[in-house]
């Protein structure tokens, strides 16, 4: 069991590996930082509350982070398969980011969305906790657009898949 989370790297890789295993949802995160966009993707968003409408994501210490953190309002960019480029773009550093090609508008509040995102919700940030090496932000959804329905995106073992199989 993990029972010392300080300083204890074999439980730390434990924890990465175990995570690995299990899939997840993609998201771009967008703002407009003091610079200009920044965004960065995120496997840990989640729905916290429909009544108000609210969800979650956890952001580590980069430089887009930081920029997103201070931000007063963001856009959380739900993926499908179409968007596993951007996905990997705004996963590292140095690659394309923003451009027309990748399909990106931006909203009359001044946020960049992703025109082909499954959904693009428009968020302003309710609380920042800081844990670890990383925040976790809670924020208010005050408007929602839906993009094209189909398909899904999944990170997995480090990987950007587009899932397959029925829906139940």
């Amino acid at each position: 069991m993990c029972t010392d989370y300080q300083g204890n790297t074999v439980i730390a890789e434990q924890f990465k590996a175990a995570f690995r295993r299990y899939p997840t949802g993609v998201a771009v995160i967008s703002a407009i930082g003091p610079y200009g966009p920044v965004g960065l993707t995120a496997s840990s968003v989640a729905s916290v509350s429909v009544d108000p409408p609210a969800l979650s994501f956890s952001a580590m210490g980069t430089r887009s982070a930081l920029a997103l953190l201070e931000a007063e309002s963001f856009v959380v960019n739900l993926l499908g398969p179409a968007s596993a480029d951007v996905a990997r773009h705004f996963a590292s550093s140095g690659g394309p980011r923003f451009t027309e090609e990748q399909g990106w508008t931006f909203l009359p509040t001044g946020e960049p969305a992703l025109r082909h995102a499954l959904a693009s919700l428009r968020a302003t940030p309710l609380h920042r906790l800081p844990v670890g090496d990383s925040t976790v932000v809670v924020a208010s959804v005050h408007e929602v657009f839906l993009g094209p329905a189909g398909g899904r995106l999944v990170y997995h073992d480090r990987q950007f898949v587009e899932a397959q199989g029925e829906s139940h």
